[in-house]
């Protein structure tokens, strides 16, 4: 009887590692999503806020549809451009792809 106790698994010493190396695997993947797409992607958005917030009267752009333009208003979430002599369009802050300085 002795022998068979003996030779019986014990309980709970053989899951211990697996579960600390599952939890280490999923913070190093989560720290590599972190820091190769969420962390840049938050640097471009604050780049791009910083950008039309700081447009001014007479500064050129490019909107997002390739229109090449100057800014004569600006409004809170519009602005008014001129494509060309005494054209004038209303778009919308977001539709500014770049600036031309």
């Amino acid at each position: 009887m002795d022998i068979l106790l003996a030779m019986a698994p014990q309980g709970g010493e053989g899951g211990g590692g697996s579960l600390i190396s599952t939890v280490i695997m999923f913070g190093a993947i989560f720290a590599i999503f972190y820091f190769m797409i969420i962390r840049p992607q938050q640097k471009r958005a604050k780049e791009r806020e910083k950008l039309l917030s700081n447009i001014e009267k007479g500064d050129k752009i490019v909107t997002s549809g390739g229109v090449h333009a100057t800014i004569v208003g600006i409004e809170e979430k519009t602005v008014l451009i001129e494509i060309a002599p005494n054209v004038k369009v209303k778009i919308e802050r977001s539709a500014i792809g770049s600036v031309i300085k």
